[in-house]
This record gives structure tokens, C-alpha cells and sequence, in this order.
């Protein structure tokens, strides 16, 4: 005889609906004189808003140990899968594979494995409950839910970070990695080169002996306001190879919040747009991506894109890591540990988030790295940058 524990929270999924939390728990309890297949029960949390979802999954393993394991379900609504962390996730209509990421494979008896997931829906997002841990079902299909009311959120909830351990804050092989140590003048050198893209104005750049988040040098740039008031510092590598995925990670202090109107303080040559440049800066006092060739930003400019972005903190190091997939318009950014829900780009198009972005649908092709300060308007910033790496693999901080 075995037992089985269903419980649900939910909501009626409906377009007006902000947000719903979702818990699915799925128990099997073999006897002892059953065939030797692992018993498990999946918790399953959801965070949902109207058009997407996270959901955070625990597996607690009630079986014999194991040591990898797969996890499979099916989406009985329309839901997506578009990124995941501490597993492997994809998504083959509507059935789900979910595959260990390596070090959380081994799972004792008792034991317990998590992982997230990141989506998208339209009209309805049940939750699932076929479950089956290594093609061994959690439970039977059927079965009466009970539902309980969820106070909902207003806005979309931020991804939660990983638990994986961070990617080595060691550059590696890196393209580019540089703590500006090198650097024997006031003037940028070597490696670093001063430049003005477009137009120059009264920037200045310059190696800072005083301010550093490690060792004892760092690059400064005094950013100045007014149209095209460009004052930047280029890194002579070419990375038009690196890839397919190019990683960059950079330590950045500002000593002023960004400004309403458009500024930006990294540039990269996109071969794909031209040469034009794709560009992180901010709008409307949060982080945003720009692309020149359309002026297209990721979030989108309203209420709701700009605030599913972040404010860049200031007086203080703020570690700033991004992807870029060359292959595709796919780009993904984290401010600290902190993936940025508004600063994602997964192919799908969202509303407020990325559908304009992906409008052009041409994968960016970065060839150069460029950083300090371009002004469109209003914005004066004195910032600096340190420890940063470029590469074909993630580079934490």
C-alpha cells in the first residue's frame, strides 16, 4: 500500500491577476517489501505574476541514496521554461526535464536537492503533479486539491540567486583581466587607451591611486553632462572570438544615482549593428542595456520594465556581471549575486521586458570594450572601475 500527500495553494489564474503563490507537495511511501525504486516528494513553490513565473523546486529523496538524478514533469497549461539555476532544465512541449547540475547529483536517503527555474505563460499555468524522480512517478495522477487564498504582490518578484557556488572570482584565461595594476602613470596606458567615439567633450579618464576595490590602482572617469559628452577608456583586445556566450565582470563605483534622462558607461563595438554600440547605462534612475543601431532598451521604458530593473547603488563597489550569447538575443545581468528580472532577454518576448529588444532578433557580436561615461542630457558621475575580465566562461565576483 502506498500514500500519497497532495497539497495546493492557489488562485484562479486570470489576466488580471498581479501574482499567485502555488506549493505542490507529492509523497510516495513504499513499503518495505516494495520493488527498489527511489520514493520522493517535490516541493514545488511558485512566484507568479500576469506572463511569468519563477518557481523554486526542493526534492527530498525517500528512497535508497542516489547519485545523479532527473526530474521530469508536465505542464497541463502553457507555461515555458526560459532559464534555470542548479539544474539543467528543458522543455520539450509540454513535458519538463530537469537534470542535476553535477556537484548537487549525489542525494542520501532523507536527503534533499534544490533548484529554480524562470518562465513564461499566457492564459493558464496549473501546477504540475506528475512528478517522477528517475522514471519512478512521486505519486498517482488525480486527486481534490484544496485551495486557500494567497495575498498577492503588486509587482513581479525578484529571481531569487543562485545557490550554485558562485563562478571563481579568478579571471582564468580571460581575454581581458585586469585590476589596472599595471597602470605606472596618471594616464591610461599600455592596454587601456583613451578614446572619444563619437564626440568629445570635458570627460576626463585617468589611473586613480587612492580609490581601489583591490590592490592599489583603479580606473577613474570624471563624466561630464551635455549632448555627446563622450570620455571613455578602450581595452586594445579584439573579442569579436569570444564566446559563444561572452562573460564580463567588472567592480564599479558611482558617486552619483543615474539620472532620469539616458547615460551610458560601457560601450562595445556590436559588429552586428554595424559597429554601432551595444551599451549598459541607465534611464529613468534604473540599469537598462541600449542598442544604438534602434535605440531599442531592455527593459522596456515604462513604469513596469523600469521597475522590474535596479537602481546602481552608490559610495560604494558594486560587483556588475553579465552575458552576452552571441548566437542568439539572449543577454542576462546580475548585480551581485542578484540576477536583474528587467535586464533579461530569454527569446521570449514579454511585454515591458524584452519584446522590443528581441523586435530586431540579430544576435549581438561585441568586438571591443570601452568603459566610462557618455551623457545625453543631464548626468555628471564620477565613476570608477576595477577588477575587470572579459571571457568565454562565467566569472564571478
Amino acid at each position: 500500500m502506498r500514500t500519497r500527500v497532495l497539497r495546493l495553494l492557489r488562485r484562479p489564474w486570470t489576466a488580471a491577476v498581479a501574482a499567485v503563490a502555488l506549493v505542490v507537495s507529492v509523497l510516495v511511501a513504499m513499503p518495505a517489501s516494495g520493488a527498489a525504486a527511489a520514493a520522493c516528494r517535490v516541493d514545488y513553490g511558485v512566484d507568479a505574476w500576469a506572463g511569468g513565473y519563477t518557481a523554486r523546486v526542493r526534492i527530498t529523496n525517500l528512497g535508497p541514496a542516489v547519485s545523479d538524478w532527473r526530474l521530469t514533469w508536465t505542464y497541463t497549461g502553457d507555461q515555458q521554461v526560459t532559464s534555470a539555476w542548479n539544474a539543467t532544465v528543458t522543455q520539450t512541449g509540454a513535458s519538463v526535464v530537469a537534470v542535476d547540475a553535477g556537484w548537487n547529483g549525489a542525494v542520501a536517503t532523507g536527503g534533499t536537492a534544490e533548484f529554480g527555474l524562470q518562465g513564461t505563460w499566457r492564459s493558464a499555468a496549473p501546477a504540475p503533479d506528475d512528478f517522477a524522480l528517475n522514471g519512478t512517478s512521486c505519486g498517482d495522477d488525480g486527486g481534490t486539491p484544496t485551495a486557500t487564498p494567497t495575498t498577492s504582490p503588486t509587482t513581479p518578484p525578484t529571481t531569487p540567486p543562485p545557490t550554485t557556488p558562485p563562478p571563481s572570482a579568478d579571471c582564468g584565461d580571460a581575454v581581458i583581466c585586469s585590476g589596472f595594476e599595471d597602470q605606472a602613470g596618471p594616464e591610461p596606458s599600455g592596454d587601456w587607451r583613451f578614446t572619444a567615439p563619437d564626440c568629445r567633450g570635458t570627460g576626463t579618464a585617468a589611473v586613480d591611486s587612492a580609490v581601489s576595490h583591490e590592490g592599489g590602482r583603479s580606473l577613474r572617469v570624471d563624466g561630464r553632462a551635455g549632448y555627446c559628452n563622450h570620455a571613455f577608456v578602450a581595452h586594445t583586445a579584439d573579442l569579436s572570438s569570444v564566446g559563444p556566450v561572452m562573460y564580463v565582470r567588472m567592480w564599479v563605483r558611482h558617486s552619483t544615482a543615474l539620472p532620469t534622462s539616458h547615460v551610458t558607461f560601457v560601450s562595445m563595438p556590436d559588429s552586428a549593428q554595424g559597429g554601432r554600440a551595444l551599451r549598459v547605462g541607465g534611464q529613468n534612475g534604473a540599469l537598462q542595456w541600449n542598442r544604438e543601431s534602434d535605440d531599442a532598451t531592455l527593459p522596456a521604458q515604462s513604469p513596469a520594465g523600469v521597475a522590474l530593473s535596479r537602481p546602481l547603488p552608490t559610495d560604494g563597489w558594486q560587483c556588475l556581471r553579465f552575458a552576452i550569447d552571441t548566437t542568439a538575443a539572449g543577454l542576462d545581468t546580475w548585480l551581485g549575486d542578484e540576477q536583474v528580472p528587467g535586464l533579461h532577454a530569454d527569446g521570449v518576448p514579454t511585454q515591458d521586458v524584452d519584446q522590443q529588444w528581441l523586435a530586431r532578433g540579430t544576435a549581438p557580436r561585441p568586438t571591443a570594450l570601452r568603459l566610462g561615461w557618455e551623457s545625453y542630457a543631464t548626468g555628471d558621475d564620477t565613476v570608477w572601475f576595477d577588477d575587470v575580465a572579459v571571457g568565454s566562461a562565467p566569472i564571478g565576483c
